[in-house]
């Protein structure tokens, strides 16, 4: 995987499907407060006066030379939970942004959130 900083860099480029369709331009970078590794992008999608931030994983995404593509198909991608543009995740909407993905959510002893915008 790549550092947080490098994908900050791709802040406004395409985020593409598996099969390369687009799915919105990457908006901002959210890391596992545990590990402190990109975990999650945001996305910009939807259509002109209508645009909000859908999050998709990172795991196992990659650069390519006018693109992030990630692992995930656009229609799934489409359907996360989401915030408006000038919004933030709540802590208590990360459980369900992880079971949209089927990934296993735990929250540290402390209680913390997992995820933190970069």
């Amino acid at each position: 995987m790549f550092p947080a900083e490098n994908l900050r860099d791709w802040r406004g480029e395409n985020v593409i499907d598996p099969q390369g369709d687009k799915i919105g331009d990457l908006e901002a970078v959210y890391v596992d407060t545990v590990t402190d590794e990109p975990a999650f992008a945001t996305v910009r999608i939807g259509m002109i006066g209508r645009h909000r931030l859908v999050f998709v994983p990172l795991a196992g995404a990659t650069v390519t030379p006018k693109a992030v593509r990630v692992g995930y198909d656009k229609k799934l991608v489409g359907n996360a939970p989401g915030i408006g543009l000038d919004g933030e995740l709540q802590a208590t909407d990360e459980p369900a942004l992880f079971a949209h993905y089927g990934l296993p959510y735990q929250v540290e002893a402390t209680g913390a959130r997992r995820l933190a915008r970069r």
